[in-house]
């Protein structure tokens, strides 16, 4: 950790900067790029990346999630604060020795924090939680490999299931999907950190931001264990449609919402029969 000195660049000049280019909570990014800065000229590269419309977390080189702090590289997609919901209600369901998939994992932050105290922390067991994580990007791969690999899982690089290993079919308890859902039109109107600095493919849902959904739960069922869960988040308005598309596939939905994150989630489960 290194302060910066007032002859180098003050606090009181980032907070400036940074309030100038439009950042709402400059005083605390500003705290955060000078506990992050290993050197006063770095500080210095750091603020004039986020000045010029970086991601914080893209310039920080990590983002908290889940009370734990996570690799993001540039041009890997950012995880949300209300994303925290849908692991809550992942780990609700989990059970020791549970396999658990996270498909379009990005960072790799959701499938690494909900096993990461289930694997690693003070009432890790006898039976760890076997984590596997998929993505199309090879940037995301990247990042998430060092994410995922403190808790003893593996990603793999490809669409969707394709790089999965095929003994996982049938055996996955929790099946997390954080599915691109916002509309192909609606792109253009996302805030310019997410449209210009994150990848497209982790952003575009298609026409009507369903299509990869459709895609993850034709196949859910091969994959998911006899009772396993699907889940995902989506817009409150496109609730019924991806309830709709979850029963189609025959998996019993339910939807679960929190009015603090302003985050929707639908669980999809597989019949145990």
């Amino acid at each position: 950790m290194v302060q910066a000195s007032p002859a180098v660049l003050p606090l009181s000049a980032i907070v400036t900067r940074l309030r100038a280019a439009g950042c709402v909570f400059a005083e605390d990014e500003a705290e955060l790029l000078i506990s992050t800065a290993r050197t006063p000229t770095e500080l210095v590269a750091m603020v004039e990346r986020r000045v010029v419309g970086l991601p914080l977390e893209h310039v920080l080189g990590w983002a908290e999630f889940h009370g734990r702090r996570f690799d993001v590289d540039p041009g890997v997609f950012v995880p949300r604060r209300r994303t925290e919901f849908l692991v809550d209600q992942a780990a609700a369901l989990l059970r020791p020795g549970s396999v658990v998939v996270d498909l379009c994992c990005g960072s790799g932050a959701l499938g690494a924090a909900l096993v990461a105290d289930r694997n690693r922390g003070p009432g890790a067991g006898h039976r760890p939680v076997e984590l596997y994580a998929a993505d199309i990007d090879p940037a995301a791969v990247r990042c998430a490999r060092r994410n995922v690999d403190f808790v003893g899982g593996r990603v793999y690089e490809g669409d969707l299931y394709e790089p999965l290993p095929g003994t996982l079919r049938g055996r996955v308890g929790v099946l997390l999907a954080n599915v691109p859902y916002v509309p192909t039109e609606e792109i253009d109107l996302l805030p310019t950190e997410a449209r210009v600095h994150e990848a497209r493919v982790a952003l575009d849902g298609g026409t009507d931001g369903l299509d990869v959904l459709r895609r993850v739960t034709a196949e859910a069922g091969r994959w998911l264990a006899p009772g396993g869960h699907l889940l995902f988040e989506t817009s409150e308005r496109q609730v019924p449609e991806a309830v709709a598309i979850v029963a189609r596939d025959g998996l019993v939905p339910r939807v679960a919402d929190s009015e603090e994150l302003y985050a929707t989630v639908v669980i999809g489960t597989r019949p145990s029969g």
